[in-house]
């Protein structure tokens, strides 16, 4: 079943659902190599060029934005096809500035496997189409406003579940403050990679 050239790269930071989609592609007979962020991908690239990229958007050292927008200014890795996978990241904006990344398909997890191998399968048997990459400040410049959206929603996810958690007990409670620290990790990651670009962009040139 393996007739792509090189092996499937699945980035993703949460062992299991890395673990998962691992599992379930060597099953299905592909070859795969996995990183747990965008900067292990890189790394994981130099030793031999995936045929497609399975990614999760929201990840600590280099996210999945930031992968893909690498990917695509370079001339040598700008027609891998990239899957992304987000159950953070589903906002109708957030999808159309994946696309304008050049994303090849936008899958909202949790990943319905059934309809997930299809895609997978299509997009191995065809070729990106030519894509143009966002320059450097264009890409900040939008990466700034989708992170500055989610870390507002994240913030009243927060505060709606902290209100809540007071109301519960026992496992429901303990259940729920395992999901509650989930979101304050995810929104430092947000606050930690909007720091960073607002730092950038401060002594960016605002056209190229």
């Amino acid at each position: 079943m393996e007739t792509q050239q090189g092996p499937l790269l699945v980035v993703e930071d949460i062992p299991d659902i890395l673990n998962l989609l691992e599992a379930t592609l060597k099953f299905k007979g592909y070859r795969v190599v996995t990183a747990l962020n965008g900067e292990e991908a890189l790394e994981a690239m130099q030793k031999e060029r995936p045929a497609l990229i399975i990614t999760d958007i929201l990840m600590p050292r280099m996210d999945g934005f930031s992968l893909v927008h690498r990917l695509r200014i370079n001339p040598e890795t700008r027609d891998i096809p990239v899957i992304f996978l987000s159950a953070t990241y589903v906002l109708p904006e957030d999808k159309e500035f994946a696309l304008t990344l050049g994303v090849t398909r936008f899958i909202e997890k949790p990943v319905d496997l059934e309809s997930f191998l299809p895609v997978i399968a299509e997009l191995l048997s065809k070729s990106v189409p030519a894509f143009v990459p966002l320059n450097e400040f264009e890409f900040y410049d939008g990466y700034r406003k989708r992170l500055e959206i989610k870390l507002k929603h994240k913030n009243t996810q927060i505060a709606r579940d902290e209100n809540l958690l007071k109301t519960l007990s026992g496992d429901e409670k303990q259940s729920f403050e395992a999901s509650l620290r989930q979101a304050i990790s995810e929104r430092e990651e947000i606050q930690h990679l909007l720091d960073k670009i607002h730092e950038l962009l401060e002594n960016f040139p605002k056209k190229e």
